[in-house]
């Protein structure tokens, strides 16, 4: 179990915040657990998904929380100033945070069931994968970048919440489809991903909660050295997929992931279909 365990904290650790979908390549890797040689590793760690996820999740939080930590004190403070009625710009950046957020808890809370039961298919994510990363390149191509966090007005924010709600969809990548929004917005490259990020935050607090709750409903609220490896790793890869992608877009585009994402969207097919 323990080859499968690192195989997942590494990809999910690694895919969260880069604009390529983690769902995506989760199911390249359980599609091919037997051809690695992984089949009954895979059935063990499938047993035990919801504590992993409750892992993964805490470790990619922490990861996304340490990079930015400035812009997490600042909300924080932005808080404190609201509830003093003196609100500031620290404040504006927490009120943009949650009003971006609310549209993904609201439509999340009353589709879970049906997203799962449903949605959640390779092919579904194959297509997902490939549409909207051709999506992030039209608006990376085509679109200015003249706006930071700060010149955007609330009707900017409940938009790009709005499009966040499409990360409900397997395979669009909520870091994808947020960055392509801010990218429709005309923000920098850099500020997209930052803002992306910062929408982490509550998404995956969310999502953690929401497993952590599933787990005490199962009665399986035991926490093995497996999970708390499963958050290591995930945490250490996140932190430097984080690193990596803020230093490439100073200088580059997203192009490369788009070309990426397309690429994995055709192997899931093909994988489901051969």
């Amino acid at each position: 179990m323990y080859l499968m365990l690192v195989l997942l904290a590494l990809v999910q650790g690694l895919t969260e915040f880069l604009p390529i979908s983690s769902s995506g390549h989760l199911i390249i890797l359980w599609e091919s657990s037997a051809a690695l040689g992984l089949g009954n590793e895979a059935e063990l760690a499938k047993n035990s998904q919801l504590v992993l996820d409750v892992a993964v999740h805490m470790g990619t939080l922490g990861a996304v929380i340490l990079y930015f930590w400035r812009d997490v004190f600042a909300m924080i403070r932005g808080l404190y100033q609201l509830a003093r009625g003196r609100p500031n710009k620290d404040s504006r950046l927490m009120l943009a945070v949650v009003v971006a957020s609310i549209p993904l808890v609201i439509v999340g809370f009353f589709t879970k069931d049906i997203i799962t039961q449903y949605l959640r298919v390779p092919q579904v994510i194959a297509w997902a994968t490939i549409i909207f990363g051709v999506v992030l390149w039209l608006a990376d191509r085509f679109m200015l970048q003249v706006r930071k966090i700060d010149n955007l007005d609330w009707p900017d924010y409940v938009s790009i919440g709005l499009m966040q709600v499409l990360a409900l969809i397997p395979g669009t990548s909520r870091s994808g489809i947020t960055m392509t929004a801010g990218r429709f917005q005309g923000m920098e490259r850099e500020e997209a991903a930052r803002f992306s990020m910062l929408l982490s935050i509550p998404a995956i607090s969310g999502a953690g909660l929401l497993a952590m709750i599933d787990l005490f409903q199962e009665h399986n609220t035991a926490l093995t050295a497996a999970a708390f490896w499963a958050a290591g790793l995930s945490f250490a890869v996140a932190l430097m997929a984080i690193w990596w992608l803020m230093r490439w877009l100073r200088t580059a585009s997203f192009t490369i992931f788009v070309v990426y994402r397309v690429f994995v969207g055709l192997l899931i097919l093909a994988i489901v279909t051969f």
